[in-house]
């Protein structure tokens, strides 16, 4: 394999306790040889990297992480589920080290607000608090040994410095109170600081892990739609329950009512309704008939159907989605840059903070100087959280993303949900995005005094060996209009760009445009002229059903514009958002589906190239421009907007290109994806905001800078609820972004 290819994987990471650890090791893997980017994310506890299978392997990254006290998932095939199994026993262990560490400092607590003065209380209360801290809540004194060890720091340190100092102090005190009466400090002991700062940080890590898996919901929901196990019918007719994993594209598969559907594959018997809400957000459930298209995660309703699984495993759309979702919920948005470095130099910047308040405090002259300086370093090292800074921007992204996994609307990066609130204008491709993409026949008109029935038979036995693109609609429309249909022979022949010519026993009949009806000196009836100019004017397409003497029919077909097309025009330019259309068509088309839209500008009869450009001359003049397409030739506009955004019926390249794709090609899903992305900014921004005030105004207060003014020194057991509640409080704040109505 050569050196320069590089993969890209995503493997769930163990152990981070802080954002710090995440920027710790984060560092670390960019640094290994053969890697090419790195990122850990703290919030769902992942490492996005891109190496180099040829320079360094997955084994490999995983014993450096193993190395600074952390690890990696890189069984890919049951990832989530370690990773899950590891989340719950992390859950369980903690759960029963905070019960152990309350039932504790409860009467720690009490002795030392209200029975200090019982003999031997010191001894007492430092025989309670010295398992809470060094058994309950050995996590961070091993943490801080292990970045000890990498010449590093982590909240570990912070946690395990502050109460280990308290600790010590204490027992000194206790053990040795005559040292401390001979210097004339009044030697105070703080067994439950100590204790209750350990309680309170393992009770704020449990809700802030529980939160944290919250945010990961709509990826939970997700992987729940693929079934275990399927029915496989074998070639004899008989049904046979085997693992979903056994199953090979080709095979045919049962599905019976309220079951969910496997794979994505084609019915071939029975027939049935199914939802698929959870893959393209429509609430009505879809028909489905032999020959239909069925998607894994969706759920049948009533009837039973074979299908045959098409594509099975990783091939699928739910585990195309599912892996988009995952990938995007790793990614970083642009605005978490700041956070990221601020957390990786929070920790030694804490502690020099601490250790100067400290010293100041020792040598301000105030009465217990050493005690005043000892709180001061303790606090300080206790209140403060670089989590909230972490968890800030991560925690909405991914809460972000969910939403729109919910909502229909597949978000590739991070970047394109941040960037997204700032469009001001929207370039929609016509056919398949403003249009139906399918066009139908709207009207036949028949000349006077024929025998209706007989040619309209005539016409769709034609029409059936046509292989005009015309064709197509003219026999649904014939068909489902025809009571009795009687198959004809007929020779047809095609005529390149004009139509067919045809020959039924013994006659000539033609099918096609203007063109070959004048080429073949054919008149045309001047009540079905009067009818073509009218739809051609309206921007429909024409073209004309004659015998060799006369015209006997015109036909109008259009690509009917998508009823949720006009309303989503509407919601864009209620939000001050310039709306354009670029489209291969010509100008008559163009002009009439712009005018039905309500669309602000239009550029007819344009190439691939043409629109890209248009796209660059849009942004020269300082727009964001989001572009919207589903076609091959759309895909080098998608590239160039600063947000593009696939339909999800359209081409696989374009979805591949589009850093966003609606499943359902609702033009609706646009608007709502700009309003995810307000919120997901908005909330990004609170988070920021308050994580930054609670560190600022925090780590002042907690090294006493109010005392000289009002006396008042921070408790250490507030600063760690306070530090506990940081985090958690963040996390909260990401999550009401769930219940924003789109």
């Amino acid at each position: 394999m050569s050196d320069n290819i590089h993969i890209l994987k995503t493997y769930p990471v163990t152990g981070l306790g802080c954002a710090s650890c995440a920027a710790r090791s984060e560092s670390l893997v960019k640094t290994l040889p053969g890697v090419k980017s790195a990122s850990v994310n703290f919030a769902d506890s992942s490492l996005r990297v891109k190496f180099s299978p040829a320079i360094i392997t997955p084994e490999e990254i995983k014993k450096a992480m193993q190395s600074i006290g952390y690890d990696i998932i890189i069984d890919e095939l049951n990832s989530q589920r370690l990773k899950e199994e590891a989340q719950q026993s992390f859950l369980k262990k903690i759960r029963k080290n905070i019960i152990g560490s309350a039932v504790l400092s409860v009467p720690l607590v009490i002795i030392a607000m209200i029975f200090m003065d019982i003999p031997y209380a010191n001894y007492i209360m430092m025989f309670l608090a010295i398992p809470v801290v060094f058994w309950f809540g050995r996590q961070f004194y091993t943490g801080a040994i292990k970045q000890m060890k990498q010449h590093s720091a982590n909240m570990d340190t912070l946690v395990a410095l502050s109460t280990g100092i308290a600790l010590l102090y204490s027992t000194f005190v206790t053990l040795f109170p005559e040292l401390f009466h001979k210097a004339g400090i009044h030697g105070h002991v703080y067994f439950e600081a100590s204790a209750v700062i350990i309680t309170f940080i393992l009770l704020g890590r449990y809700l802030e892990e529980k939160a944290k898996s919250n945010t990961s919901s709509a990826l939970k929901k997700l992987i729940g739609l693929q079934p275990k196990t399927v029915t496989l019918v074998m070639n004899n007719g008989e049904q046979k329950e085997v693992p979903a994993s056994k199953v090979m594209p080709g095979d045919i598969l049962l599905v019976k009512p309220g079951n969910k559907i496997p794979f994505d594959g084609t019915v071939t018997s029975g027939n049935s309704f199914v939802d698929e809400s959870m893959i393209n957000g429509e609430p009505l459930a879809v028909e489905k008939n032999i020959r239909s298209k069925v998607f894994a995660g969706t759920i049948n309703q009533k009837g039973s159907f074979q299908f045959r699984a098409d594509k099975v495993g990783d091939d699928t759309l739910l585990a195309q989605i599912i892996k988009m979702v995952r990938d995007a919920q790793g990614s970083k948005a642009p605005i978490q840059n700041l956070a990221d470095k601020i957390a990786g130099i929070f920790v030694p910047v804490i502690l020099v903070l601490a250790l100067v308040s400290g010293i100041i405090w020792y040598f301000s002259g105030v009465e217990d100087a050493l005690a005043h300086s000892l709180l001061a370093v303790v606090t300080v090292l206790i209140i403060s959280c670089p989590c909230a800074l972490g968890l800030a921007t991560p925690t909405a992204i991914m809460v972000g993303i969910g939403k729109g996994a919910d909502n229909g609307i597949l978000i590739k990066d991070a970047e394109s949900l941040e960037t997204a609130h700032k469009i001001n204008a929207v370039v929609l491709d016509k056919t398949g995005t403003i249009t139906m993409g399918k066009p139908v026949v709207e009207d036949i008109k028949w000349v006077k005094d024929i025998d209706i029935d007989k040619f309209s038979n005539l016409f769709l036995n034609i029409q059936k060996r046509s292989e005009h693109p015309l064709a197509e609609p003219v026999v649904r429309y014939l068909e489902d209009s025809e009571t009795n249909v009687t198959p004809v022979s007929a020779d047809v022949e095609s005529i390149t760009g004009k139509g067919v010519r045809a020959i039924v026993d013994h006659k000539l009949f033609f099918a096609g445009n203007r063109s070959l009806m004048d080429d073949n000196n054919i008149p045309v009836n001047e009540n079905i002229l009067t009818f073509s100019e009218r739809w051609q004017k309206e921007a429909k397409t024409v073209f004309y059903f004659a015998d060799e003497n006369q015209v006997l029919s015109v036909v109008s077909v259009s690509d009917r514009i998508k009823e949720s097309s006009v309303e989503a025009i509407k919601q864009l330019h209620h939000m001050g958002i310039e709306v354009h259309m670029v489209t291969g068509d010509n100008e008559h088309v163009a002009k009439a589906i712009a005018a039905e839209a309500g669309i602000d500008s239009y550029k007819a009869e344009v190439l691939p190239q043409a629109k890209y450009d248009f796209i660059r001359q849009l942004q020269n003049k300082g727009k964001v421009v989001v572009m919207v397409g589903d076609g091959i030739n759309d895909s080098q506009a998608l590239a160039q907007a600063d947000v593009s955004i696939a339909m999800g019926k359209g081409s696989d390249i374009a979805m591949d290109v589009a850093k966003m794709t609606i499943i359902s090609s609702d033009l609706t899903r646009i608007p709502k994806a700009i309003r995810l992305s307000k919120y997901t900014v908005t909330t990004i921004k609170q988070n920021l905001f308050w994580a930054f005030i609670y560190n600022i105004i925090a780590i002042p207060v907690a090294a006493g800078v109010l005392y000289p003014f009002f006396g008042f020194l921070l408790n250490p057991m507030i600063a760690g609820a306070a530090m506990a509640m940081s985090s958690v409080s963040v996390v909260s704040n990401s999550l009401r972004l769930k219940f924003k109505i789109l």
